[in-house]
């Protein structure tokens, strides 16, 4: 019993700490509320902390999973929950040219959110998420909260009459939150590095040399800068086998025509038809931030790796025959240049993965 009451106290204590450490707007505040209501899904249950969870590095916290399931049983989608912690610091979605068109920036894995109001929007009218009808249906579960009366501060006494209205400043506050200093901490030991309060081991140390140097990770994840998101915000094909575990393959034809011959596309199934050439950009996703990479098991869209030491290991080897590795799910626009066989030994992928694990935030 002695250890029950301690640990609660110190459960408390923690929570009043980040409470303290973390202050919020009334807008983010609000956007918390809506973020982590597990009444606005049909039926009830699902939240957008259900499948961005805190504990998880605000991504799925089902790590048995390759994706996230919806609110009904046996409802799977297409792809892994990536982590909202740091998307608001990815720019809307756009291109460069320079010598060939290059896309960056948006949310989702394949772009087709403009910012992350956008993205706020999808979630809760998707059949296999957290599957509401419609749009009335959101804003009324609202309207019975018991935070409605924040949300007539913030936006004002009339706002929850309109439904359109009160929908996109339901995604605006969840967004507001997301962008907040509770979701993007900024506080991994690397951090800690940056400021000078922490000294890498010799392996993490090795694994940030190799990181920048020999492994090319930064190319598409930069280290610099005084708060790195290690992420170029850009869309790249990295070869990754097709996952026979998706459970979305299993879905009725309704949702899923295909069933397990079904590809996902990226980018170049996004629906930007007007302004992406889909040949060029099929198989290609939103490079990822590496920030709590160590809490945000599996990884990449289709959750095929369990674990850091594969992934590593698939970076490093991927090009090498005698690996076996299966073929890429999408065989067009495979990034040959920066991964596939980087002549890493055991004790380089090794140290990468120190490395990458002093990123989660504490």
């Amino acid at each position: 019993m002695t250890t029950l009451i301690l640990v609660s106290f110190l459960t408390a204590l923690a929570a009043t700490a980040l409470a303290e450490e973390v202050q919020l707007s009334q807008k983010e505040e609000l956007g918390k509320f809506l973020y982590f209501d597990e009444n606005l899904s049909t039926p009830k249950g699902q939240s957008c902390a259900s499948c961005h969870n805190p504990d998880s590095g605000f991504a799925e916290p089902h790590q048995n999973l390759p994706v996230s399931q919806g609110v009904l049983p046996k409802m799977f989608g297409n792809r892994n929950s990536p982590s909202v912690a740091y998307a608001s610091y990815s720019p809307e979605f756009s291109y460069t040219y320079d010598d060939q068109i290059i896309y960056h920036g948006g949310q989702f894995w394949d772009g087709r959110a403009d910012n992350l109001v956008e993205q706020a929007k999808g979630p809760f009218l998707n059949p296999l998420e957290m599957h509401n009808p419609n749009k009335v249906t959101v804003v009324q579960s609202i309207r019975i909260s018991d935070y409605a009366n924040l949300f007539k501060e913030v936006y004002g006494p009339d706002t929850l009459d309109n439904v359109d209205r009160a929908y996109d400043y339901t995604a605006e506050a969840i967004a507001a939150y997301e962008s907040s200093a509770e979701v993007n901490r900024f506080t991994s030991r690397y951090d800690k590095f940056l400021a000078g309060e922490y000294t890498l081991s010799e392996e993490e140390q090795l694994g940030l040399e190799l990181f920048d140097g020999k492994a090319l990770c930064s190319n598409c994840h930069p280290s610099s800068g005084s708060k790195p998101v290690f992420t170029d915000f850009t869309y790249d094909n990295l070869g990754v086998p097709k996952n026979s575990d998706n459970p979305f393959y299993g879905l009725p034809k309704a949702f899923n025509p295909l069933k397990s011959a079904y590809i996902d596309l990226g980018l170049g199934g996004s629906g930007r038809a007007e302004i992406v050439e889909p040949e060029k950009e099929e198989g290609k996703m939103k490079v990822p931030t590496l920030r709590n990479i160590g809490k945000t098991a599996p990884y990449t869209h289709n959750g095929y790796f369990t674990n850091l030491e594969d992934l590593v290991h698939f970076y490093n080897t991927r090009d090498i025959e005698s690996e076996g590795w299966p073929a890429p799910e999408v065989a067009a626009n495979v990034n040959t240049g920066e991964l596939g066989d980087l002549e890493l030994n055991e004790t380089e992928e090794k140290a990468i993965v120190a490395f990458l694990l002093t990123l989660d935030d504490e």
